[in-house]
């Protein structure tokens, strides 16, 4: 996976050493403020990561915002210090906000922390971390892993062998997709792990993971993947003619497969559910109603929904936004490896296939209040608090039921 240049500690220190002490942040001030935004991104390269910081650009050049946000994007890479370091200049620099992609959900806290003391609001999306101070607003606890681990279970009939395809070592979003899997797969002697790797979340890189898989076990029966899941699909038809079974995420290829009665034929079936980029839009219209004294919000944890497309469920859109249930694109209006869930009406109706392919404002529209209410997500050690207990129903499943005895 392509990954822009990392930020160097040293030269990241002298830079805040030269912007001298960070200052006391005050959100009471004028609504009209200019508002210092940094969206902070701990890696780009794929889809999901360029869709995201589009609808955050998006939202920042639509009425009112586009007149209040100075918004300015930063990438820091893969290296955890790396992302520290841009935080700290992001602090020094005087920032009202950071929304942010973090890497780890624990390597970040002190500096976020820090940042809280100066004023500085955190908001993290679809990835979290435990300081408490940061809001996390993510569907990560919404059961993708338990959900679509079942899925693959009853498909399969509770024997086989799989692979498991990751994301990023370390971040919190894989860590819980695969301990909900686990919890799932762990259930079923029949259900034989004979690969597992980290693909990035990336089309490239799981197509390139999936093959040398294939080399090593050319019989798997299931693959149970994270983002990235339509390189598998490529994968699998590199070899020959044979599609075994998946679970994936949200990419537009992925969804239109399952839905392809030729795939279908040659053994393809699943559901699309996971991670949608519209987490982003959510977390900064959260915290521009923070900065503008237009919402109190109390949970430091709110829950995303979880997407959940069975194949026959898949149905393209005709135009430019989801519309009469539908929650795919035609493969002539957006490449395969978009990520579909980036709208939400009742949260981003603001937004347009515009906004994510390109991060412009869709002409016209204004922003518009989010809804009152928002769902915490349930505690998650390590994951979105650290000194907490998780309830005992955490692997619960939500979306399936069980076809197939343990």
């Amino acid at each position: 996976m392509r990954l822009l240049k990392r930020l160097g500690l040293a030269a990241s220190l002298t830079l805040a050493t030269a912007m001298g002490v960070g200052t006391v942040v005050d959100h009471a001030q004028a609504q009209d403020k200019k508002f210092k935004i940094y969206l902070s991104l701990s890696y780009s390269g794929n889809s999901w990561q360029s869709e995201a910081a589009n609808i955050v650009k998006a939202l920042a050049q639509t009425p009112p915002y586009d007149k209040t946000v100075e918004l300015k994007e930063v990438i820091s890479g893969t290296d955890p210090q790396a992302q520290i370091s841009a935080y700290e200049s992001m602090i020094q620099a005087g920032a009202d906000g950071i929304i942010s992609f973090p890497i780890s959900s624990t390597a970040l806290n002190r500096t976020v922390h820090r940042g809280c003391q100066k004023g500085v609001l955190f908001f993290m999306y679809d990835a979290t971390v435990t300081e408490p101070c940061a809001y996390n607003v993510s569907y990560i606890t919404a059961g993708f892993g338990e959900n679509t681990a079942q899925a693959l279970v009853n498909i399969l009939g509770g024997k086989g062998k799989i692979f498991l395809s990751r994301g990023v070592p370390g971040n919190s979003v894989d860590k819980r997709h695969t301990d909900g899997a686990m919890h799932i797969f762990n259930q079923y002697p029949g259900i034989k792990v004979v690969a597992e790797y980290y693909s990035y979340w990336d089309d490239r890189t799981t197509q390139q993971e999936t093959a040398k898989a294939l080399a090593a076990h050319p019989d798997v029966d299931g693959i149970w993947a994270q983002a990235g899941e339509y390189g598998a699909v490529q994968a699998l038809l590199d070899k020959g003619n044979k599609l075994v079974p998946m679970t994936g995420e949200n990419s537009d290829g992925f969804r239109l497969g399952l839905a392809d009665p030729k795939m279908q034929g040659m053994g393809l079936k699943g559901v699309s559910a996971g991670s949608p980029p519209a987490t982003s839009g959510y977390a900064f219209k959260l915290m521009m109603e923070i900065l503008t004294k237009k919402r109190d919000l109390k949970p430091m944890n709110i829950e995303y929904p979880l997407p959940w497309v069975p194949a026959d469920q898949v149905k393209p859109c005709k135009g430019d936004t989801f519309a009469d249930g539908c929650n795919a694109f035609p493969s002539d209006k957006v490449p395969s490896s978009f990520v579909t869930e980036v709208f939400n009406p009742d949260l981003l109706p603001e937004l347009s296939l515009q906004s994510a392919l390109e991060g412009k404002p869709t002409p016209g529209a204004t922003i518009q209040a989010l809804p009152a209410d928002v769902k915490q997500a349930p505690d998650a050690p390590g994951i979105n608090c650290s000194s907490c207990k998780a309830p005992a129903d955490e692997y619960k499943l939500t979306k399936i039921e069980p076809t197939v005895k343990p």
